[in-house]
C-alpha cells in the first residue's frame, strides 16, 4: 500500500478544486437572481451555474473512485471530502430556499426540506463529536441509504436549477426527504451502538 498520508494526492486535488467551485456557483446564482429581479435575467449565468454544480457533484464520485482505486485515501481527504459535499449542498439549499422580496426565478423549496437536511447533518456532527469525546474513536460506516439521500438531494437541487417544469421536481424532493430522514435515524442508531459497545469494554 502506498504511503500517501502526508501527500497531496490527485484525489485531494480534485476535492480542493470542488471546494473552489463553490464560490463560483454562489456568485453565478446570486447574480442571475439579481438580474432576474431587475427584469433582464441572463440565462447564460444560470446555465453556467448548472454546469458548475454538475461538475462539483460529478467530481465527488471521481475523487472517491480515484482514492479507492489507487489507494490514495488520506486523513486530509477524509476531512476535505465531506466538507466539500456539505458546503455545496447547504449553499445550494439556502440559495434555492430563500423567499426573496422581489421574487426568485427558481421554484422555492419547501421550508421543511432544508430544515430536515441541515438538522440531520447537525445532529450527526454533534453525535460524532460526543462519541469521540467519550470513546476517543469514531467508526464511520457509510450506508446505502445515506448515499441515496445525497443522490436525491443533488437531483432535487439540479432539477430546480435547470427549471424543469415537467416532470415536477417533487418526486425527487420527497425521495430525498424520505432517505434523509431514514439515514439520519440509522446513523443515530449506529452511534448508540458504538457507545454501548464502548461501555461494555
Amino acid at each position: 500500500m502506498n504511503d500517501t498520508t502526508n501527500k497531496l494526492t490527485l484525489a485531494n486535488k480534485i476535492t480542493i478544486c470542488r471546494i473552489l467551485l463553490i464560490p463560483v456557483f454562489i456568485w453565478l446564482t446570486l447574480d442571475y437572481i439579481r438580474d432576474y429581479q431587475r427584469g433582464h435575467a441572463a440565462e447564460w449565468e444560470r446555465i453556467l451555474a448548472c454546469i458548475v454544480f454538475a461538475l462539483a457533484t460529478i467530481s465527488d464520485a471521481v475523487d472517491g473512485y480515484i482514492a479507492r482505486r489507487y489507494k490514495q485515501k488520506t486523513e486530509l481527504g477524509s476531512f476535505l471530502d465531506p466538507l466539500a459535499d456539505k458546503t455545496l449542498l447547504v449553499t445550494a439549499l439556502i440559495l434555492l430556499s430563500i423567499r426573496f422580496e422581489d421574487g426568485s426565478p427558481f421554484a422555492p423549496l419547501p421550508l421543511w426540506f432544508p430544515v430536515l437536511v441541515v438538522s440531520r447533518d447537525l445532529i450527526l456532527l454533534a453525535g460524532t463529536m460526543l462519541i469521540h469525546m467519550l470513546t476517543g474513536k469514531v467508526t464511520a460506516r457509510p450506508r446505502l441509504v445515506g448515499k441515496c439521500a445525497t443522490f436525491f438531494q443533488m437531483i432535487t437541487l439540479g432539477w430546480v436549477l435547470l427549471k424543469v417544469d415537467t416532470p415536477s421536481h417533487h418526486w425527487a424532493l420527497y425521495a430525498a426527504g424520505f432517505f434523509t430522514l431514514v439515514s439520519g435515524v440509522w446513523y443515530v442508531f449506529d452511534g448508540v451502538k458504538q457507545l454501548n459497545a464502548s461501555e461494555k469494554k
